[in-house]
């Protein structure tokens, strides 16, 4: 079975940006807004708890999912369809 790249990617995308936006909002919402940088903010530059780092956040976390899916997808067919042809 094949994957559909950009599907899969999309997907990814689309799980990751917003679970991290919903995540963000929880937080938010129970803790309040904090201008700390969190270990998520070392790696997305401009995320911090605030309304403001969750749309910064969404957007890093759109192209980091999509990346991380298409590479994904890719190599999972790449894989199997060489396991498929051996047997």
């Amino acid at each position: 079975m094949k994957l559909n790249i950009k599907a899969f990617a999309l997907t990814c995308s689309l799980i990751w940006g917003f679970g991290l936006f919903g995540l963000t909002w929880w937080i938010m919402a129970f803790e309040g807004q904090t201008g700390d940088v969190t270990m998520i903010g070392k790696i997305y530059r401009g995320f911090s708890i605030t309304p403001l780092g969750s749309l910064i956040g969404l957007g890093w976390a759109l192209a980091d999912g999509f990346v991380g899916g298409l590479i994904f997808a890719w190599l999972y067919n790449a894989l199997s369809s060489r396991w498929s042809d051996s047997k």
